[in-house]
Formats: structure tokens, sequence, C-alpha cells
């Protein structure tokens, strides 16, 4: 991760996961802040997640994000552009992130298909995590020392499982 990727915005799907994870505080390891916008807010609705963010947003890891007209316009050529490929659909709020992401440099955090793949798919310049990337680059950058048993606990603990060639690229990296 560059030094310049201290920011981060994170859209609904990732921030629902994440906040059923014990160690979701290794976020803030990672990046100064993390932005949400204002369309990903009013998706949280339940806890643990609308208890974290809440959380978060007062102590200044997490900051509400606003989307501007011109970022608006940006989200919906987004958008407009995933229906128009073979992409899991990109709705609005996901647009909006992808967006930010680009604009200002923030590093996406998704578990939507379409916003995942966008960057390749779209041939869009912006950067896009998921969990597994989130969890691999906190181990890479020191944060935590079993890569393998963190996102063993992820998935534990979120019920989210982490693809086959997921788990394939971190044995061939650790020895798994």
């Amino acid at each position: 991760m560059s030094p310049a990727s201290r920011e981060a915005v994170a859209d609904t799907s990732f921030l629902v996961d994440w906040a059923r994870y014990s160690n979701r505080d290794l976020l803030f390891e990672l990046f100064d802040v993390v932005h949400v916008p204002e369309s990903v807010l009013r998706e949280i609705k339940l806890p643990p997640a609308v208890d974290w963010v809440a959380e978060s947003l007062a102590s200044d890891k997490m900051a509400l994000f606003t989307e501007t007209p011109d970022l608006e316009e940006e989200a919906r050529r987004i958008m407009a552009m995933s229906r128009s490929r073979p992409l899991k659909r990109v709705d609005f709020p996901e647009a909006v992130c992808l967006a930010a992401g680009l604009r200002f440099g923030y590093v996406v955090l998704t578990e939507n298909g379409g916003a995942y793949f966008a960057p390749r798919v779209l041939g869009i310049a912006v950067e896009v995590w998921r969990a597994f990337e989130a969890i691999v680059e906190a181990w890479r950058a020191g944060h935590i020392s079993d890569v393998v048993e963190e996102l063993r606990r992820y998935e534990r603990e979120t019920l989210h499982l982490f693809r086959r060639r997921d788990w394939e690229y971190i044995c061939r990296l650790t020895r798994c």
C-alpha cells in the first residue's frame, strides 16, 4: 500500500460484514480515516453495524462523505457502464464509493462483486479491497502475525466465506 493510500471509502456490504468481526478496529491501523457516504449510511440500519459506524464517526475514525452533484453524476456514469458490460450490477452507493475512489484516490472497501471487479471490467483506475485484501494488507504491514488464522477468524465471526482462489493465493504466500 502506498503512503498516499491512507484513506478509504466503504460501502454497506463491507461495513455490515466487518462490524461483526472482533478485530474490526484493525481497519484503523490501515487507514487514517474511512469515509462513509451518506447513501451508504442510509442503508445501515441494524446492530452491530449501526453501533460501530456511529462510534467510529463520533471518534473521527470514520467521516461522513457528502455526495456532490458532480460526484453523483460520475456515480451514475459508472452505474450505466456496469449495466452495459458482463458485470454484476453496481448500485448507487457502491458507484459513489467508486467515484470517490477515482476522484480522491481512496481505497474502495466493498464485498459487492460488481464494485470489486469494476476496475478490471470497466477499466477504471481505482483500488478496491474486500475484507480479504484488508486482512492480507494488515498482515503485510505487521499488524497481525498469523494471516491464515486471522482469515479463519473473520470467516467464523462474520459467516462470510472467502473464495477458494483467495485461500489458494494465501496458502502460496504462507506455505499453509
